[in-house]
Formats: C-alpha cells, sequence, structure tokens
C-alpha cells in the first residue's frame, strides 16, 4: 500500500455561487482513523464525496494508494475499495435490510436473486459487526438508527478497505458507539483506513490518531490527536472558543456551566399527557400507558436508547400518528384528536428528529420552508405574496444565523446543521407554547449546538413548555428540569434533574434500575 492511502492537494469545488471548497486538502496515512471536523458547511461533505467519486473538483488533485483518481466514479471507487457511508441515508424504504445491503451485488441461484442467501450472508455479517438490525424488516419500519447501521453494513459488505464515515454515530445510542469503535479498530487493525467526519470532539479523542480541521471551505489544521484537547479543536473550528451548556460543554473540556432559570417553573400544567397508548407502523404498542406534565418554564427531558417509543410518543403528541388511548392537552383545551393544524393553534410548535422526512420539503427555498404550516398567514386574496414571504425569511435568517444568508436556495443546497437552523426558526419563530424538541441538535456542528441550546434555555425562560427527547444523555441532562427514562414504551423512571446523572440512568436505559435504586 502506498504510504498515502488518501491524498487530497488544491481542491475547489463550487455550486454556482457557494464556494463549498477552497484549495482544500487532505493526508491520511495507511491503518489509522484520521477525523475530519469542522462546522457545518465548512466543505467536509463535499470534500469526502470527491473523494468517493459523486462529484468532480473543479481543480486540484486526488490520490489513493499513489494513483490519480480526480475524475473517477462511484464505480471506480467502490471497486478501489473506498465505501462511504452517508449522513443522511440512501437505502429503499420498500426493500428488506438484508436486500438494501446487497442491493447491485446480488447473490444469484441461477439467474435469480437468492434471497435465502442474501439473508444469511447479511446476518452473518450482522453478527460479526454487532451492528444489531433485523435483516428481513423493511427500510420504512426502522427507527432512524436502526437505519443508520444499514448503511454501515451495505459499505462493508462491498469490502470497504477506505472507510469514509459522515456523522456514523449521530443516531446510536453509547452500546452502538462503542460496537461501531470496535468494527473500526478492527479494520485499521487489518490494515484498513478511515475517515470519520463527526461533531463530537469526545468521539474525536476517543476514537481518532489524526486531525484534520477545516472552516470555510479551507484546510486550517491538522493535528495528532494525542497532541490536542477537546477545546482546542472546537476553537480552531469555529474560529473562537465555544461555549455549551453544563455536561455538554465538560465533554468538550471546559468547566461546567450554569443551567439555572431566569425564572422558576410555575403555575398549572400547559402540556397535559395522561395514560398515552400508540403503536408503530407495525401495529405493534411501542408507547404503552405513559403519564406526564409539563409546566410554564419547564424542561422535561426524555433519555433513553432509540427505540424505546420516544419518536412515537413526539409524532403523536404532535398529531403525526394515531393515538390509541389516553389524551392529550394543551392549556386545558384536549387536543388528543386534533388535526396538526389544530395543533399548532393551540400552541404546539415541533421540531422533529428527522429534518428530511418531516422537517423541510428539500427542494422548497428557505423562504418556503420557514412558512410551512402558515402559508394562510403569508396569503392576500387567495396568493401567497411573495415580497412578505421574502421579508420574513431574511428576518428570520438573521435571527437564526442561517448561512448563507439567502432566503433564495433550495433547502438541499443547505448543510445539514443549517438545514436543522431552518426547522428551528420555522417552529421557535412564531408564537408557541409548547415546543416538542425531539433530537434538536443532530448532526450539527458545536457552534449550531450552542445556539440552539441558548433558543431552547430562552423559550424556557420565557415561560415556554419544552418536551426534550435526545439520544444524548448529555444533553438532556444539561438542559431538563425534570428527565424520565423511556424503556419499552413506559416511563422507566422520572427524576428531577439535580438527581439525575449518568450513573444513575444507565441501567434505566437498559431495564435494568429500580426506582428504589434511585
Amino acid at each position: 500500500m502506498s504510504a498515502h492511502p488518501i491524498r487530497m492537494a488544491a481542491i475547489d469545488k463550487s455550486f454556482g455561487p457557494v464556494r463549498a471548497n477552497r484549495a482544500a486538502s487532505l493526508d491520511v496515512a495507511p491503518g489509522e482513523i484520521h477525523a475530519l471536523v469542522g462546522e457545518n458547511g465548512a466543505g467536509k461533505s463535499t470534500l469526502m464525496k470527491i473523494l468517493g467519486g459523486l462529484i468532480k473538483p473543479d481543480a486540484g488533485t486526488v490520490e489513493v494508494n499513489g494513483r490519480d483518481v480526480t475524475s473517477w466514479s462511484t464505480t471506480d471507487a467502490i471497486a478501489a475499495g473506498v465505501g462511504v457511508v452517508h449522513q443522511h441515508f440512501m437505502l429503499v424504504p420498500t426493500l428488506t435490510v438484508a436486500e438494501n445491503v446487497v442491493l447491485g451485488l446480488e447473490p444469484k441461484r441461477g439467474v435469480m436473486f437468492d434471497r435465502a442467501r442474501a439473508l444469511a450472508d447479511v446476518n452473518a455479517l450482522i453478527q460479526k459487526t454487532g451492528l444489531i438490525v433485523p435483516a428481513d424488516r423493511r427500510i420504512a419500519e426502522l427507527s432512524v438508527g436502526e437505519a443508520q447501521r444499514v448503511e454501515i453494513l451495505k459499505t462493508l459488505y462491498r469490502g470497504a478497505t477506505i472507510l469514509i464515515l459522515d456523522e456514523p454515530t449521530a443516531v446510536l445510542s453509547p452500546p452502538d458507539v462503542q460496537e461501531l469503535w470496535t468494527v473500526l479498530r478492527k479494520l485499521r487493525d487489518d490494515g484498513g483506513t478511515i475517515v470519520l467526519i463527526t461533531h463530537r470532539l469526545d468521539e474525536v479523542i476517543d476514537i481518532s490518531e489524526t486531525i484534520t480541521v477545516m472552516r470555510a471551505g479551507a484546510t486550517v489544521g491538522r493535528m495528532k490527536t494525542s497532541e490536542t484537547t477537546p477545546a482546542e479543536i472546537a476553537k480552531a473550528m469555529v474560529g473562537r472558543d465555544v461555549v455549551l451548556s453544563a455536561p455538554v460543554r465538560e465533554a468538550i473540556g471546559k468547566a461546567a456551566a450554569t443551567t439555572e432559570h431566569a425564572i422558576a417553573p410555575t403555575g398549572a400544567p400547559v402540556l397535559e399527557v395522561t395514560d398515552l397508548a400508540v403503536n408503530d407502523s407495525r401495529r405493534v404498542r411501542v408507547v404503552d400507558g405513559v403519564t406526564f406534565a409539563i409546566r410554564p418554564g419547564e424542561i422535561l427531558g426524555i433519555a433513553g436508547v432509540e427505540g424505546n417509543g420516544q419518536t412515537e410518543l413526539v409524532e403523536a403528541i404532535a398529531g403525526l400518528r394515531d393515538i390509541l388511548g389516553g389524551s392529550v392537552s394543551v392549556s386545558g383545551r384536549d387536543i388528543t384528536h386534533a388535526t396538526v393544524k389544530e395543533r399548532r393553534e393551540a400552541g404546539i410548535a415541533h421540531v422533529p428528529e428527522d429534518r428530511h422526512r418531516r422537517g423541510l420539503i428539500l427542494e422548497y427555498s428557505i423562504a418556503e420552508n420557514l412558512v410551512l404550516g402558515a402559508q394562510d398567514e403569508f396569503s392576500r386574496r387567495g396568493s401567497l405574496d411573495g415580497a412578505r414571504i421574502e421579508e420574513h425569511a431574511r428576518e428570520q435568517i438573521g435571527k437564526f444565523d442561517i448561512r448563507p444568508p439567502n432566503p433564495a436556495p433550495a433547502a438541499r443546497t443547505l448543510s445539514g446543521g443549517n438545514q436543522q437552523k431552518v426547522v428551528i426558526a420555522r417552529e421557535m419563530g412564531r408564537s408557541f407554547t409548547v415546543l416538542l424538541a425531539a433530537q434538536p441538535t443532530r448532526g450539527v456542528d458545536v457552534g449550531a449546538i450552542e445556539f440552539i441550546h441558548r433558543q431552547i434555555r430562552e423559550a424556557r425562560d420565557t415561560g415556554k413548555a419544552i418536551l426534550l427527547v435526545s439520544a444524548e444523555l448529555n444533553e438532556v441532562l444539561a438542559l431538563s428540569d425534570k428527565v424520565a427514562v423511556m424503556y419499552r414504551g413506559k416511563f422507566a423512571v422520572t427524576l428531577p434533574a439535580h438527581e439525575a446523572t449518568p450513573e444513575v440512568f444507565g441501567p434505566y436505559m437498559t431495564g435494568g434500575g429500580s426506582r428504589d435504586a434511585a
């Protein structure tokens, strides 16, 4: 193998007026796990798409194992052992896990697809890697976390020796992350090379040997992981010191910050959920008798391994999933069977966990996405008022720091973090009394996390009731006043924030805790 499995030099790439890469470079040694970090929009994903043959650079050179591959295709990249696990899934929802994993390399019996062998091969890979997912289940029936595992399995099935992972842990639980690390370390020890794009700086320290930092499309630094700190990495990424909430802040090497209220939660509950029962898409009961209440100026955080009913709970309250039993009320008004529009009018704002499926219409402009669900408020004589929509968009773009500050581009052209800011701006930039925030910082950088956390705290401090669901236990503990662990469709325990610690909650997240022990 060449001394440089990956060498990219002076890479330029523009998409219309947006310059994604500016003389960017990347140099990765054999047999190492290399972290590529930077803010959303820094150009990381574009650089990796060039390496994977998805797009071609405007200038610069790309070498893999000493071979100039600047103009190669995805087929060439796969044949050379370069595998890309994308942040946003590239799966066929109507096919099973096994069918997606072998797609394009289907085992055959004669001229026919050998489904049994495909299932056996994929199950063997699942057991080998520890990336547990039901191989015979359709993608449409999976949780977001399970779908991410399929993306990783699909790439490993193709025999990748140079593996590029774009935010692979954004939807994985802590045990799943450790299982993935085991897979990556084994691949590295067997001579493989891994490039990991992540915003989680604790992961960078935990798994990588070297780091490349990008900012505004350019490569601004390269460092050995053992010779730097999370705080230094964050500063290089953003160009300034970054302040995050309590445990999250600690995770990047800073002292704990206070999350005390500007006002104490008082008054009657704003959101009340009583004995709620909800099925998933397979008609399996996944929310089973959940009861809670949130007062003005209070954040209830829900922690737990994904797939324990958190998604269905939030979607049922938001009106996106049928409620089979129990009730939901906002400010004393029963909305159990209300439409989504009626729930919005009652004061519910909803930041969904999957911004692509639930939060945005990707082909619509930023301005159009910012008024989704409220088009009647921006209409005149039966037609949308383009001037008012643009004015509203510019105001929200400025307030919520959406980049680039232009309302015209399609949402698809934005980085993941800026797409998330569009959703946050639409939901929190209007009048609301209850915020349902599901995975609000999934796949966003440290600067955007800081911004989103500040928006949530400010909403709480102005008397909003907030239901926060996050796979990041540190995030839940940093922001919440009360914390519940959801396990197999029920609240296993609910504690005030000052009693909540990872040590207390860890057993509940896997079904091993007891309320007496807490």
